[in-house]
């Protein structure tokens, strides 16, 4: 079976009285839920799946999910009555300023900018979801819809741009980046957007690598890695006092309060806990024996 599959599938209402779901849908249970997988009498109405045993419901279709109806499809052959340009822009951090990307967009003469301050490591991006939701609803309608971005890397990084990727081929989207290397129209299935995932997820994992390399190198030179410590000698003293008691790490983190820095008044938190008292035990314990 090709990824493509339930799009022809979902291109038939289903014939089966207790799921009834209109062309555009997944199939649903009787309790209301996306299904794992469509039923036969439905995927066997595209002819070339009519041998099939089964036809999974991919996860863009959140299967097992609550169901509700989506928008009908298109006809088939049908020419786009109009075209809409939706712009997305995102920062990583609140301190990021969205001002050039957004710059960009309204200079592009889009019709809606969706914006947000979030991470790519976030599961889910609220306004992305809302830029694709009515992406797909105006494609549904009869329209031509693109996604435009400032720069790819404001989309995310490997699997998440994998799955959007996903997203955006099921719902007949196209994608553009206003700038960048991959400045231009690209079609989302196509091997550009395949390839700039799998590099992106390269990148990530080649930046993580040299963080950690840098942070241990700084270790060996005796220089501290991270954020100002919290923890001193007294914080230390008490705090094995209080494991000695079988408190749990929480119970003695809450017992404590940083005596220093910007997180003066503050209590400690348990894994700041944990790292000082596994620091004290590995530096005190006997050496092995030869």
């Amino acid at each position: 079976m090709s990824d493509d599959d339930f799009l022809r599938v979902e291109a038939h209402d289903c014939p089966m009285s207790s799921c009834a779901a209109p062309a555009g849908s997944p199939c649903r249970t009787g309790k209301g839920k996306v299904a794992i997988q469509y039923h036969t009498a439905r995927f066997r109405l595209a002819p070339h799946l009519v041998k099939t045993l089964s036809v999974p419901t991919p996860a863009v279709r959140k299967p097992g999910s609550a169901w509700a109806e989506l928008p009908r499809p298109t006809a088939a052959g049908t020419a786009p009555a109009g075209h809409v340009r939706i712009g997305y822009a995102r920062a990583s951090t609140t301190r990021q300023s969205l001002d050039t990307q957004l710059d960009s967009l309204q200079a592009a003469g889009l019709a809606r900018i969706f914006s947000e301050k979030i991470s790519t490591r976030a599961t889910s991006r609220p306004e992305l979801e809302r830029a694709v939701a009515l992406a797909r609803e105006l494609r549904a309608s009869g329209v031509a819809v693109t996604l435009v971005v400032h720069e790819h890397k404001r989309l995310g990084r490997g699997i998440e741009l994998a799955t959007l990727a996903e997203q955006l081929k099921a719902g007949d989207i196209g994608l553009e980046f206003l700038t960048g290397e991959l400045q231009g129209s690209h079609d989302p299935s196509g091997i550009v957007f395949t390839v700039l995932a799998a590099l992106s997820g390269m990148e990530r994992e080649y930046i993580r690598d040299r963080t950690l390399e840098g942070h241990e190198s700084a270790r060996t030179r005796g220089k501290t890695v991270g954020g100002a410590a919290v923890t001193d000698d007294t914080m230390l003293s008490m705090a094995m006092h209080l494991r000695e008691q079988n408190l749990s790490l929480r119970e003695i983190a809450s017992r404590l309060v940083i005596t220093k820095g910007k997180k003066k008044g503050r209590h400690p938190s348990a894994a700041t806990i944990l790292r000082m008292l596994r620091d004290h035990d590995e530096a005190t314990a006997p050496s092995a024996s030869p």
